[in-house]
């Protein structure tokens, strides 16, 4: 059985919204340039355009991806495939989500930003199924702390 198969869906989303002075270019620049990127996030080999892929150098293993969607200046959305080392693997499930930014210019010039992870799927890892146990198992994907200051550190970099 893999998660494909049988997913199971965390439906609470990690979001924020925000107001930034800075215009929506700016922030642009912070998400989808690697160093700017990687200077309020990881390090990454991001190319900001629909289809291509690119890896964060995780602190656990990397974190591979692939841009959904990219409209400069207004929407960046990229596909998270996280699996931990092999010697992680008992403390952290491995997990496929998405991450979505979007940004709208504010009447002051600035940028309205808005941050989605959410989708969250349990990857299934090879299990020994038990018919009849009448049991269950349910992984949750961490919760990242660097997102929660992810608007400060970002424009810091840009």
């Amino acid at each position: 059985m893999t998660a494909t198969e049988n997913p199971i869906v965390n439906e609470a989303p990690l979001s924020f919204e925000c107001d930034l002075p800075e215009p929506p270019e700016k922030v642009w620049r912070a998400l989808t340039e690697p160093d700017l990127l990687a200077a309020w996030m990881m390090p990454n080999d991001i190319k900001a355009e629909a289809g291509s892929r690119f890896a964060f150098a995780g602190p656990d293993a990397p974190i591979e991806c692939e841009v959904l969607e990219a409209e400069p200046g207004r929407v960046l959305r990229y596909s998270w495939h996280q699996r931990p080392d092999a010697n992680d693997r008992d403390r952290f499930p491995a997990f496929d989500s998405i991450v979505t930014f979007t940004l709208a210019r504010t009447a002051s010039g600035g940028t309205h930003l808005s941050v989605v992870h959410d989708g969250f799927v349990p990857v299934a890892e090879s299990v020994l199924a038990i018919a009849g146990a009448s049991c269950g198992l349910s992984l949750h994907a961490r919760k990242n702390p660097i997102a929660a200051n992810a608007p400060c550190m970002m424009l810091r970099a840009a």
